[in-house]
């Protein structure tokens, strides 16, 4: 008789997998709003949705993962932090249609459950979720042995959130002469790592543990900041002013991000000397040469996030921001196409 195999043998551990949802149980707990039924578990997450207080309620759903700022995590062995990045790629996707983030879903896949490791993960996520407001209804940890070794894992999110039809912020109001509001970022976030590694790590030499002229930590404390969560003081804003657009700066930078919300007429025009790009960026650009075009269009280059709104609301609005702890400051306005078919201007 040929010996018998099991899953286990196979590289799968069911009993592991089940004592991981036990552990971090009280983790999607804490995470909890009023309107979640049930716990984690079952075979999907329970939302009770209350659209009483809207008119028009539109759902607003965003998926995304965390690129290879995964990599960053796993060559420093810290993961406590990667899941607040996770939460903060879809959630600001969100906010910037004016939508409240609900809930959130993640994926985590890996060669082997690594307990400790991955409680971290989930830790982080829970906390990007409290940041944001919304709950941590569910999710799938996947064993994929052979796929992925051992020590890898891979990540994706998925947010849903809510907005009134007529708060819906599509960009349809943007008018010539609006003004754009930055906010600023508290680094990379989750973007041009594939670019960054390349400069910093390969091109330039450097070693995650080292430290660099301009920066407050090492190399690799820098890279594994994480991203921004911008729901609160959006949501905070919308109560007040009328933001005729919001931009998340993420992969495509300015040049491609911009476009996304502004009237196909309009052009944006940015003033590049009115905030101060941290340091990261220009060790970055400095090491590998690139040019100031292509940073712009890969990185953030330290503004995470922009408010178009009319030119009367700018001082107020920054002052609101700053109250909240926000940097911000005016960084440009929109104008009318007339002869150039550039849709972002850098001054």
């Amino acid at each position: 008789m040929s010996n018998r195999i099991s899953y286990r043998d196979a590289g799968v551990d069911i009993e592991k997998a089940n004592s991981f949802v036990e552990l971090i149980k009280p983790i999607v707990k804490s995470t909890a709003r009023k309107e979640v039924m049930g716990s984690i578990g079952g075979f999907g997450g329970l939302f009770n949705l209350d659209t009483t207080r809207f008119n028009k309620p539109i759902l607003v759903s965003a998926t995304d993962g965390v690129g290879t700022k995964l990599r960053i995590a796993q060559l420093m062995d810290k993961h406590d932090t990667i899941g607040i990045d996770l939460v903060a790629m879809s959630v600001n996707d969100i906010v910037v249609q004016g939508a409240e983030p609900l809930f959130f879903l993640d994926y985590l896949a890996t060669g082997r459950i690594d307990t400790e490791r991955h409680v971290q993960i989930i830790q982080g996520i829970a906390n990007g979720c409290q940041e944001a407001g919304c709950a941590l209804i569910g999710g799938e940890t996947a064993e994929m042995p052979g796929f992925y070794r051992d020590n890898e894992y891979d990540l994706a999110g998925f947010a849903v959130g809510i907005v009134d039809e007529e708060k819906l912020i599509d960009g349809s109001e943007i008018r010539d002469g609006d003004r754009i509001i930055g906010i600023s970022s508290s680094g990379l976030h989750s973007n041009g790592y594939s670019l960054a590694r390349k400069i910093l790590l390969e091109q330039g030499g450097l070693h995650l543990d080292d430290n660099h002229e301009g920066l407050t930590g090492t190399i690799g404390q820098e890279l594994l900041r994480p991203t921004k969560i911008y729901v609160r003081p959006v949501l905070n804003l919308l109560k007040n002013f009328s933001i005729k657009g919001i931009v998340h700066v993420t992969g495509g930078g300015f040049i491609d991000n911009i476009p996304r919300i502004i009237p196909a007429s309009c052009r944006a025009v940015i003033y590049t000397k009115n905030w101060e790009v941290p340091a990261i960026f220009r060790i970055i650009e400095d090491i590998g040469s690139v040019d100031t075009l292509e940073m712009y269009r890969v990185f953030n280059m330290g503004i995470g996030l922009m408010l178009i709104i009319a030119e009367a609301y700018v001082d107020e609005a920054i002052h609101r921001l700053s109250i909240m702890g926000q940097r911000a400051q005016l960084i440009g306005h929109v104008e009318i196409i007339r002869n150039e078919k550039q849709r972002v201007v850098l001054l």
